[in-house]
């Protein structure tokens, strides 16, 4: 809200009397408020950001622009010179428009990068709703303290600008991959393969015994006379895992499977993040049958 004062003068025979001085209060028409359906972020994960836009006066406001920053921050070191990224992405062709909760054709996007969509129409004593998908990129920041603050601008003829903001901080539990290798990949009958497991954790936290991690595979063919180290420990069936060597099961016992954080840095030259993934290892080796 913003007040505003007149006052008049009146001028003769070289006098000059002031009128008493009016006040006025202009009370803004257009709220808004900004959701991120996720409030974390990992590595290249994926988000939807809701911009509700609620009109209380009593006619409509029609072409209104909308502008998102992604999230945009600015970085670098001294005496380096100061430089603003971007960390997350718009996905092409992902904007929708609602009109009091009813979808309508999609506005135009005018840039992605800041996202601005133009042409947004909110009826009298209505309400309006863009919603978009995003993906973090290598400038989205991570370790102590790190988060995303994405900012949307409302504005158009007729109205003050009208920001919203929403904030995501970076996952706290672990994010796990796996992939799996064989060595050698051609093989004499009844010869013995080594199979590799390599577990990936690019979350912030480790993931430890109490987090019951169960890794399992069956392999075809069946491997016997099985050995297994994790991490270059020796592990022993019954203690560790199980193992039918009928079927080729394998299973580890919950809580066995540890993973180290991630660790995490960003060149001051460029913003960019680098996310080192902590790793384990799991190898199992065996004679085909």
């Amino acid at each position: 809200m913003a007040a505003f004062y007149n006052q008049a003068t009146l001028s003769f025979n070289g006098n000059v009397l002031s009128s008493n001085i009016t006040a006025g209060e202009i009370i803004g028409i257009l709220s808004a408020y900004k959701d991120a359906i996720i409030p974390t972020y990992s590595p290249d994960s994926e988000n939807v950001y809701v911009i509700n836009m609620v009109n209380s006066g009593s006619e409509a406001l029609t072409n209104l622009t909308v502008t998102s920053d992604l999230g945009a921050y600015t970085t670098g070191e001294d005496p380096s010179p100061k430089i603003t990224v971007v960390p997350l992405t718009y996905t092409d062709g992902s904007v929708n428009y609602y009109v009091n909760g009813v979808e309508q054709p999609a506005p135009t996007v005018t840039s992605t990068s800041p996202l601005t969509v133009t042409g947004i129409s909110i009826p009298a004593g209505g309400n309006a709703a863009i919603v978009y998908a995003v993906k973090t990129n290598q400038y989205a920041p991570y370790g102590d303290g790190a988060s995303i603050t994405v900012t949307s601008t409302i504005s158009g003829s007729g109205i003050s600008d009208v920001t919203a903001s929403a904030v995501t901080t970076p996952a706290a539990e672990p994010v796990l991959a796996i992939s799996k290798s064989l060595s050698p990949t051609t093989v004499e009958e009844n010869g013995t393969v080594t199979y590799t497991f390599i577990i990936q954790n690019s979350g912030a936290s480790p993931a430890s015994a109490s987090d019951d991690i169960v890794f399992s595979d069956e392999f075809s063919p069946v491997l016997t006379d099985i050995t297994v180290t994790f991490n270059g420990t020796d592990w022993a069936e019954g203690t560790n895992y199980s193992y039918d060597d009928t079927t080729g099961v394998f299973t580890s016992l919950a809580g066995e499977i540890t993973v180290p954080a991630a660790e995490y840095s960003q060149d001051p030259a460029t913003g960019v993040w680098n996310v080192q993934p902590g790793v384990s290892t799991l190898v199992i080796t065996g004679k085909l049958s």
